[in-house]
């Protein structure tokens, strides 16, 4: 099965992703992931999209693109792939058909998860960070044993400079103002399937559930 998760940040993209590769063994694919390991060992795409990302701005395309070109020729995602923060524009999204083409893959759905722009700038700018092992954590809904200590491990807990309030709001409007006509983009080709993001984990997962229920593990 191949799939794409979109919605804006802080909607649970990553939670879903997670749940999903558990029940269906899909490899999760997350732009945002590839791009934080990069920008961690200062690779030559690292440095180019930090400055972006810090900013609260999308990555050019052509820099997006590569990466996740690169990204596909690994053997683990031969069979199955679920993409999570690629393609956020029509560019993105016709160079991913070239892909989809060249390898004579095609995919099955994609999963638009929503929620109100208030809800989701309270979860991002409350986020919190490991700086050692990564583990995340909320200032409401996820607090550490320990203020601003990790319970996994120990180390200190940080918010990334584009979790502060001001910069999250500013991703939300650069999400709505590029994203729109890329939800059309899939809607018209039957792919495009909602689903309530400001729900608890439980009824989000139960709803995804059922969406796909019906699908089974193909080439």
């Amino acid at each position: 099965m191949r799939l794409l998760i979109m919605g804006p940040p802080g909607v649970g993209k990553g939670t879903m992703a997670k749940h999903i590769n558990n029940v269906y063994h899909i490899p999760h694919i997350s732009t945002g992931e590839l791009y934080r390991e990069a920008i961690t060992k200062m690779t030559p795409i690292g440095k180019l999209a930090k400055d972006f990302l810090d900013r609260g701005e999308l990555v050019p395309d052509d820099i997006t693109v590569n990466l996740v070109k690169r990204t596909l020729k690994n053997e683990n995602y031969q069979k199955g792939f679920l993409l999570d923060g690629f393609p956020r524009t029509i560019p993105q999204a016709q160079a991913l058909d070239d892909i989809l083409k060249q390898n004579n893959w095609k995919i099955d759905m994609v999963l638009n998860l929503l929620a109100d722009d208030e809800l989701l700038i309270e979860r991002i700018s409350g986020r919190r960070t490991c700086k050692k092992c990564g583990e995340l954590y909320h200032i409401i809904n996820k607090k550490p044993k320990i203020r601003n200590i990790c319970d996994q491990c120990g180390g200190i807990l940080f918010q990334r400079p584009d979790d502060n309030r001001e910069t999250v709001a500013h991703r939300l409007k650069v999400y709505q103002e590029q994203t729109q006509s890329l939800l059309e983009y899939y809607h018209q080709r039957h792919l495009l399937r909602n689903i309530n993001g400001a729900g608890t984990i439980e009824e989000n997962i139960a709803e995804v559930e059922k969406i796909l229920g019906g699908f089974n593990d193909n080439d």
